[in-house]
């Protein structure tokens, strides 16, 4: 690989931790540094995997310039930092939503200018907008929504939403920052030559997510199933038939592998990046998968109504990249739910007060 020294923002969180030690591995003379700021709660946990695996960790914030100076000219920056909740700023200011997301992006967009560093940035599917996609057609069937397979729209159908959605309408505050972030980026590499891609992602998960109410269901799920607790369907009838894709995070390390050690090939471009069709599942089904597994039953409640930004269905039409590249994911639901489960048995005391 022709990157000697890597930086990875949000480096201690899911995506980014689990990057950097995956980078690591394969390209052990690598240097890599990782940034973060810690807030979230059991970033903490993944500092001795870091340090284990010879990754430099720096304790900062990209919301504040002089934090990069303590870090030195590298070659590539994954931008992975972000407040990651779709309904972040709804009950409070979203100044810090704003800050981190926004703001803390174009600072580190302005210290890969500085070092002529080529720049990935992990962007959300929140980008495209609520109602659209809501007012798409679907067909109510006994588990979930399915997408029908005559859509209207430009960039929908059965195979799900792609790059070319009309992204016209209200997206929530959090899909908003990261609409936002790509579009400053575009100006970056249009006006100073900035090498980079921007990837869409749906729903990743695996094991050593934090995962809560509003982020990180599939973790969520996985643990109230192991440690106790109760779940909820909200919204849509609360049936838990709104139906989601999503992508392992070893398959997500796959393709930006490839996409690192051929930028020329994918530079300007954007892609969507998740699980697709074949990898979604309603909540009803994850339900049902995670009983298999575990071998318990929990109490799940159901509520009608619909909180802000929810969807009916979300599932990522990866067509482009696998065209493009061969690429499609590996783990199905089912090895995934597996792995997760497997993470929280072989760590259940350090994961208790976190995850319960």
């Amino acid at each position: 690989m022709q990157y000697k020294k890597i930086l990875i923002t949000g480096g201690a969180g899911f995506v980014g931790s689990n990057l950097a030690i995956k980078l690591k591995e394969k390209y052990p003379e690598t240097q890599i540094f990782v940034l973060d700021n810690l807030k979230r709660r059991g970033s903490e946990l993944n500092i001795p995997r870091l340090k284990s695996a010879g990754i430099v960790f720096i304790h900062g914030d990209i919301r504040n310039k002089e934090d990069f100076e303590e870090i030195q000219s590298v070659d590539l920056i994954f931008e992975c930092s972000a407040e990651p909740s779709v309904l972040a700023g709804l009950d409070a200011s979203p100044s810090y939503l704003i800050n981190t997301n926004l703001l803390g992006t174009i600072n580190c967009l302005e210290f890969a200018r500085k070092n002529n560093s080529a720049f990935i940035f992990i962007s959300t599917s929140r980008v495209y907008p609520i109602e659209p996609i809501n007012n798409l057609k679907f067909e109510e069937e006994d588990s979930r929504f399915n997408l029908s397979e005559k859509q209207s729209s430009i960039g929908a159908s059965s195979e799900g939403i792609a790059e070319n959605f009309p992204l016209e309408g209200a997206r929530s505050l959090y899909g908003s920052t990261k609409l936002c972030s790509e579009i400053i980026m575009q100006e970056y590499m249009d006006s100073f030559g900035l090498k980079g891609i921007i990837n869409r992602c749906g729903v990743i998960t695996g094991p050593w997510q934090m995962g809560k109410v509003d982020q990180g269901v599939f973790v969520l799920w996985v643990a109230r199933h192991i440690f106790g607790g109760k779940l909820s369907y909200i919204g849509y009838g609360g049936e838990g038939k709104q139906v989601r894709d999503f992508i392992h995070i070893d398959d997500l390390f796959d393709i930006l592998d490839i996409q690192i050690n051929d930028l020329e090939k994918f530079n300007g471009q954007i892609f969507n990046i998740g699980g697709g069709k074949e990898n979604s599942v309603s909540l009803q089904e994850l339900t049902e998968i995670c009983e298999n597994i575990t071998g318990n039953k929990i109490e799940i409640s159901s509520i009608k109504e619909n909180r802000p930004a929810d969807l009916i269905s979300f599932i990522t039409d990866n067509t482009k990249i696998k065209e493009l590249t061969g690429w499609k994911p590996k783990k199905d639901v089912r090895q995934t739910i597996t792995d997760i489960s497997q993470w929280i048995n072989e760590n259940k005391e350090q994961l208790k007060s976190i995850l319960s």
